[in-house]
């Protein structure tokens, strides 16, 4: 049952591009996360920002990413739209720089922080303007 309530969760893996185990412990982690408020520069357990939220998942499930967006975009292995799964982390570019964060949890949403006055949720990716990253 519980495999049956993680595949739910992540939604299907293609096995030639499934991102490693920690990716899909990454979206669990999130997931339950999820209605934590947002809280600028804040990294859990009960508050986050958005780069806060990616950390502390990550961290939970094994691997560690620098703090920021833009710092944990740098640290990636950069793939394209295509080869995308469950667990590879959604950047959103704001000029030069990765200016928002999330965890893609399949089927063209991500779990993320979104702001202030908001909380953790799952919501559909709302940009083409996007760039994928793998944590290797």
């Amino acid at each position: 049952m519980l495999l049956l309530a993680a595949g739910a969760l992540t939604g299907p893996e293609s096995p030639a591009h499934a991102a490693p185990s920690y990716g899909a412990k990454a979206v669990e982690v999130a997931a339950s996360k999820q209605g934590s408020p947002y809280a600028y520069g804040a990294t859990g357990p009960r508050r986050f920002d958005c780069s806060g939220l990616t950390l502390y998942a990550f961290k939970k499930a094994g691997k560690r990413l620098p703090r920021t967006a833009e710092q944990q975009y740098k640290q990636t292995t950069h793939i394209p739209e295509s080869d995308r799964t469950a667990g590879d982390l959604v950047f959103f570019p704001s000029g030069a720089t990765m200016s928002h964060v999330g965890i893609y949890a399949g089927h063209d949403k991500i779990w993320h922080a979104p702001r202030p006055g908001t909380r953790v949720r799952l919501e559909r990716i709302w940009s083409s303007a996007v760039r994928y990253g793998r944590a290797t």
